[in-house]
């Protein structure tokens, strides 16, 4: 049977890895304007029909692809990003006795279970029902699918060595990366526990935020198999007419939904990383509903700052910066070429912004990423690759609206109103110290040499002989030493001292006659 499957699989996946081949090609080394985006996006949807086609563990791996600016075109970024996890839902004479198997008989624990699934997933399947007349939400892992997962991921490591043979080494690199990060994600997916967990760390750091609500576990009715929650309706965010019609205003909903899930990812260790329309509801006076706490990402205070960092020194276009973010963040390979990595991101700054930095949306933020990280061998952590996939699908949701929003206003509205850019500037200046001081620490090294130098000067002195021209020639060398050192943190200050020195001795020469 995983003979059977396997081949299977090969023979769907094989014509999207060699279109992916020849459209990545393109993507690396056309300009954006040369590109048909059409054709990309048909090759795109393609890819989304046959992991559709192929089950639950594809449309799941279809869903982690699309926050891989390291792996795909950003055409097949958004194409991926529609890719909804619905699945039609198995009888619910199969889904009782995994309820009963865990909590027992449902008589005994419930009031009611409606048997009409609300919603079917690839991993789960959802019910309503009430528990002493509260209305609540039974969330039930799909009959079978620990085995079909086993199965399937068994298949991807016996059939990717072979699909990456087709493609370029930098692809290979992220995606051999990947598929470790996406197996240990699906699993953390299949433990309600985890979930459990990851809703009620949210549920509190968010706990003094007026604009979303998160709905409270029943953890008595609880299991590794079996997720009990409030029942909490709302309208779903990308519905335009109801909203419309409850007098919703979207322009702030859009600026809410960025603030909420961006807080999450700034200022918590942990943010829902799923933020698809179905994951989504709007109360009638505006405020956000959030479901679905399975996909998540955790992000320490370190991390943090750099990624804050690494925003703004995108925001204000400084490639020296963008590097030096992303090595500390872990996205570059070792032996990385820096120089060739900072031309990229130059280039892909100038060719894609002709914006004032302020009015730089998020896609465009996400571009220059995707079109930079496309082109050299980058490696995407995990964590960095569900913020780029929570930051993608958010991206959709203000576009489905279509109103007057800009990303980079509010994202410094966030980091202003916590404090976070003058603490993100603290840690550029400590990393500039830190430069600063392996430099010193360097010209101290060559001390013996300056005093033999500072030796042979008292010599001349009692000589008599012209001082000028070494006088000059030492404090030109010291300069230039300095200045070759300071390079290393500003590139401003480092050409003026290499100039200065040059000046110095040109000084010394002319003045030595006299």
């Amino acid at each position: 049977m995983s003979t059977i499957r396997t081949i299977q699989v090969l023979i769907k996946l094989l014509p999207s890895v060699f279109a992916l081949r020849r459209d990545r090609k393109t993507w690396i080394n056309q300009e954006k304007n040369e590109i048909d985006s059409e054709q990309f996006r048909k090759n795109a949807r393609k890819v989304l029909d046959t992991f559709i086609s192929l089950g639950p563990v594809y449309i799941k791996l279809g869903q982690w692809l699309s926050c891989r600016a390291d792996i795909l075109p950003q055409p097949y970024l958004e194409e991926l990003s529609k890719l909804q996890d619905s699945v039609p839902a198995a009888p619910f004479d199969q889904v009782k006795p995994i309820i009963e198997k865990d909590l027992g008989p449902i008589n005994n624990k419930f009031d009611e279970i409606d048997p009409n699934c609300i919603s079917g997933a690839s991993l789960g399947q959802v019910y309503r029902g009430s528990i002493s007349g509260q209305q609540i939400v039974v969330k039930v892992k799909r009959p079978g699918i620990e085995k079909v997962v086993a199965q399937d991921l068994k298949v991807l490591k016996k059939i990717l060595p072979l699909a990456l043979r087709f493609v370029d080494p930098n692809l290979r690199y992220s995606a051999k990366a990947m598929l470790s990060q996406f197996i240990e994600t699906i699993y953390e997916e299949m433990d309600y526990i985890i979930e459990s967990e990851n809703l009620k760390k949210i549920k509190k750091d968010m706990e003094e935020n007026n604009k979303v609500i998160v709905p409270s576990v029943f953890d008595d009715f609880s299991s590794k198999n079996v997720l009990t929650m409030e029942y909490l309706p709302g309208i779903k965010v990308t519905n335009v007419q109801a909203l419309d019609e409850k007098g919703i205003d979207r322009e702030q909903l859009v600026i809410d939904v960025h603030k909420v899930f961006f807080t999450m990812l700034l200022k918590h260790s942990i943010f829902h990383a799923d933020p698809h329309p179905g994951n989504i509801s709007i109360t009638d006076d505006g405020k956000l509903i959030l479901y679905d706490y399975g996909m998540v990402g955790r992000i320490n205070n370190e991390t943090r700052f750099k990624l804050i960092r690494l925003y703004l020194a995108l925001v204000e276009k400084n490639p020296p910066r963008v590097v030096n973010a992303m090595n500390d963040l872990g996205m570059l390979t070792p032996g990385y070429n820096r120089s060739v990595i900072e031309k990229g991101v130059e280039l892909s700054i100038r060719s894609m912004h002709g914006d004032k930095p302020d009015e730089m949306e998020v896609q465009s933020l996400m571009e220059l990423a995707n079109q930079t990280m496309s082109k050299f061998p980058f490696v995407l952590p995990k964590n960095l690759a569900l913020y780029m996939r929570m930051a993608s699908i958010i991206e959709g949701i203000y576009k489905t609206h279509d109103v007057d929003f800009k990303f980079v206003k509010v994202l410094k509205n966030i980091l202003e109103e916590e404090n976070l850019i003058t603490r993100a500037y603290i840690e550029e200046i400590k990393i500039s110290f830190s430069t600063f001081s392996k430099s010193i620490d360097s010209v101290l090294r060559i001390g013996p040499e300056m005093k033999n130098l500072m030796d042979e000067a008292q010599i001349f002195m009692k000589k008599r002989q012209p001082m000028v021209l070494l006088s000059g020639s030492i404090f030109a060398s010291a300069t230039f030493i300095g200045s070759v050192f300071l390079y290393q943190s500003s590139e401003f200050l480092g050409l003026v001292g290499m100039i200065t020195s040059g000046l110095i001795m040109a000084a010394s020469g002319f003045f030595r006659k006299y």
